[in-house]
């Protein structure tokens, strides 16, 4: 699943920008379709995380006690959450590539790891994925790496995810909507419909 800081890798220490340059085409050869959903993480409120089984998705409620529905970051005019970012999905190679500290740094947060292609050529906007029993949809909501990840995994990291020519590749991932309301689980696949 993820795998550990390297041996002698200090607390400080981030990914430089030309390691991720190199990753670059191990992350997009990640498989296009039917990946093992690798770890679930769970949010009930900010730097808040556990790592559980399952997580229920539904279409009103978001993930079931997650914090999307009290505290999400983007609003409706009418300031409820909006609903395309009511789950990130975000690659295993990504994260085995930034995030080094696993003991002394907080996990990105997304509830969806797993090891698949999330670019734009194989997940265009409307794209529907099933997840267990849920259907989730690519949003058109870009995700994009903020100052908590620069803070947490450099900003080396951070430029590299949001240049312009990197952002077909969706490297800190794809926000999606719930459109059928199910159960998810480490295990399950993550199949394009």
């Amino acid at each position: 699943m993820c795998s550990q800081p390297s041996e002698g890798l200090t607390l400080n220490d981030h990914v430089t920008f030309a390691e991720c340059e190199a990753a670059l085409a191990h992350i997009n050869a990640a498989p296009l379709d039917g990946a093992v959903i690798e770890q679930l993480c769970f949010r009930t409120d900010y730097a808040e995380r556990s790592f559980p089984e399952t997580l229920e998705l539904s279409v009103e409620r978001g993930i079931i006690g997650e914090r999307w529905a009290h505290s999400a970051w983007l609003k409706l005019p009418d300031g409820s959450a909006d609903p395309r970012i009511q789950v990130s999905i975000f690659s295993q190679r990504v994260v085995d590539l930034c995030w080094r500290d696993r003991a002394g740094t907080l996990h990105p947060g997304d509830p969806i790891v797993v090891d698949m292609n999330l670019g734009v050529e194989n997940m265009p906007v409307g794209t529907r994925l099933q997840a267990g029993t849920a259907i989730v949809e690519v949003s058109d909501k870009f995700n994009t790496a903020c100052m908590k990840w620069e803070k947490r995994y450099g900003d080396e990291s951070l430029r590299w995810i949001n240049m312009v020519e990197n952002r077909p590749f969706r490297l800190r991932g794809i926000l999606c909507k719930i459109v059928q309301d199910g159960i998810v689980r480490v295990g399950d696949r993550l199949s394009k419909l």
